[in-house]
């Protein structure tokens, strides 16, 4: 009973938060205003905070841009995690445009979505990418393509990189800063998270997503790590 009513609480601080963030946010997207990168960090904040997640970061984010930020990926917490961090748009899979909420918060949040299938469509993605990074906008990308189950790193996609070599020929000071970042959950409700409890916050492909959404927030108090 405890945890159905955690979940309702977390939903309505998430509803609540979305009623007044999210109209601003369009407004400000409308208008192209300069806090249309930095408001969606309020609502992951936010969401994060509802849901039980408690952020450690170590480090920061480097200052000089173009900043292309490479992280590991292993549930869809990543994002609201990073999202909490640093003001970016991030690098996603086409299917994540169709997800149920998360779909609608990365067409929002103006996420560059990629069909890794089709090569031409990666280098007019990758083109986009550049542009981004040009403009001064902060890029995530997950190099693994794909979530893993939080014990071990996937291959690295070094295509996805092409990005940075590419605004790297047009940026002011000649190259694109490319910042590594680790994301690891350690602890849940105050225990070390060991290989047995993984699966509670990561979240690999072949695992429903609305069913781990809901065993997260029956859960919460999950503290992960963000290393600069």
């Amino acid at each position: 009973m405890i945890a159905w009513i955690r979940i309702g609480l977390a939903i309505v601080t998430v509803v609540l938060v979305s009623l007044v963030l999210m109209p601003l946010h369009l407004l400000l997207l409308r208008l192209g205003h300069p806090w249309r990168n930095r408001l969606p960090r309020y609502w992951h904040k936010a969401a994060l905070w509802a849901i039980g997640i408690r952020v450690h970061v170590h480090g920061a984010a480097e200052a000089r841009r173009p900043l292309m930020v490479a992280a590991n990926h292993s549930s869809w917490l990543d994002i609201l995690v990073l999202a909490s961090v640093v003001d970016a748009t991030f690098v996603a899979k086409s299917e994540v445009r169709d997800w149920p909420v998360f779909g609608a918060l990365a067409r929002l949040q103006r996420s560059i979505f990629i069909r890794r299938a089709e090569r031409r469509q990666t280098r007019e993605q990758a083109d986009e990418m550049a542009a981004r990074l040009n403009a001064g906008e902060t890029v995530v990308l997950f190099p693994e393509g794909t979530t893993t189950d939080g014990n071990r790193l996937g291959e690295i996609k070094s295509s996805l990189f092409a990005a940075a070599a590419s605004a790297a020929h047009f940026a002011p000071g000649g190259g694109v800063h490319v910042q590594p970042v680790a994301v690891a959950y350690t602890r849940i409700h105050g225990m070390a998270m060991g290989h047995y409890h993984r699966p509670v916050a990561a979240w690999p492909g072949d695992v429903e997503l609305m069913p781990h959404l809901v065993e997260v927030l029956k859960t919460g108090a999950i503290d992960v790590d963000v290393r600069f």
